[in-house]
Order: C-alpha cells, then structure tokens, then sequence
C-alpha cells in the first residue's frame, strides 16, 4: 500500500469518525428535547388533574313521602271507568352549592339517582313553581317547606353559596324504594363539568 492511500483511507476514516459524532450529537439533542417536550406534557397534565372542581356541594337533609292514592273511577263526563292505584316516593333534598370559580355558574338541571336491584332510576328534580304547589296539593305532607332551589335558572356567583330544596318523584312503592342500594345526585352545570354528590346522612322517612 502506497502512501497515498494510507493518508486516503485516514482522512476517510476521520470524516467518517466526524459523521458518526455529528449524527450521534444530533441524536443526544433530540433525545433531551423530547424528553423536555414529555415532561412538559405530564406537568401540565398534572396541574389540570389537580386543579379544584368549579363547584362543590353537600347534601343537607333528605326527605322520603311514598305516597299511594287511588283513581276516582269516573272519567271527565262522570262515567264509570276502572280506579287505578298509583305509588311514589317523593324525595325531598335540601342542598349546598359553593362556587369556587371566578365565573358565574349556572345550574341546568338536577338528577336524584336511586339504585336498585334492576338498575338506577333518575328522577329530574321538579321546578320550583312545581314544588310549591305539592305544599298547596298536600297541605298536611309531613315535610319542612323550605326555601327551594330552581334547577332551571339558578346561577351561583363566584364566591357565592347557595342553599335550598327541591324534589322529586319515582314511580315505585315504599318496599322497591326501602330495597333501594344507593342514592345519590347530579348536578348539571353548563359549560361545566357534572357535579356528584351522595348524602352523607340518614334518610328521613315520613
């Protein structure tokens, strides 16, 4: 082998040499720059999961009516017709509502939820027009006629905290609701994410 080619395959050799640190710098620099990018990822995914809910909330009191009543068993005109027997429980829930955001939140509907052995039954909460005139239906329903709370246009302020009541009804006998394996709610807010709650206290039953 000539000298030539000695010095030929050397700086061959030590291009190659320079190829190989530059192509492995290249790789150490995108290694910590993705490793920064995933870091930055999981911080920021950590920040959001640990941030505070917009509201919060407590369940009061609860009160259960199971109500049977029968049909008159005449129509409209006076007529004879089969008398049919209706059972439900209304449920009556007292609730505190907190706003922890720095923006109004406004409450679109209230679900009372009852578990049973077939499934969970919800029952929209009634408005509050609704929930007075049971107290004008049932003057003497063994139940405290408190200050109600509208699902339909309640708007809490930041900062603010709300109290009231409001009800709803399930189809079912007293023995189905007795049965019952939970009850627990969810509170609908718009732009919001759902608020759950389940008492954490008795069931008054009157």
């Amino acid at each position: 082998m000539s000298l030539l080619q000695q010095d030929s395959r050397e700086v061959d050799d030590a291009a190659l040499g320079e190829e190989l640190t530059k192509g492995s710098s290249h790789v150490v620099w995108a290694t910590i720059a993705a490793t920064v990018v995933v870091s930055v990822a999981i911080g920021t995914y950590v920040i959001v999961e640990q941030k505070p809910p917009a509201a919060t909330g407590e369940i009061v009191a609860v009160w259960a009516h199971p109500q049977h009543s029968e049909t008159s068993g005449l129509d409209a005109n006076g007529a004879p017709m089969p008398k049919e027997e209706v059972d439900q429980v209304m449920v009556f829930t007292q609730v505190k509502l907190e706003n922890h955001s720095d923006h109004p939140l406004y409450l679109v509907n209230v679900l009372t939820n009852a578990t049973l052995g077939d499934g969970i039954h919800s029952s929209y909460a009634a408005n509050t027009g609704d929930y007075d005139r049971i107290f004008i239906a049932y003057p003497n329903i063994p139940v405290p006629h408190n200050a109600p709370l509208s699902p339909l246009d309640t708007t809490i302020n930041p900062g603010q905290t709300v109290e009231g009541t409001f009800v709803s009804a399930f189809k079912m006998t007293k023995q189905e609701w007795d049965a019952r394996k939970k009850l627990d709610y969810t509170f609908n807010f718009r732009y919001q994410a759902s608020l759950e709650l389940t008492p954490q206290l008795e069931v008054i039953e009157q």
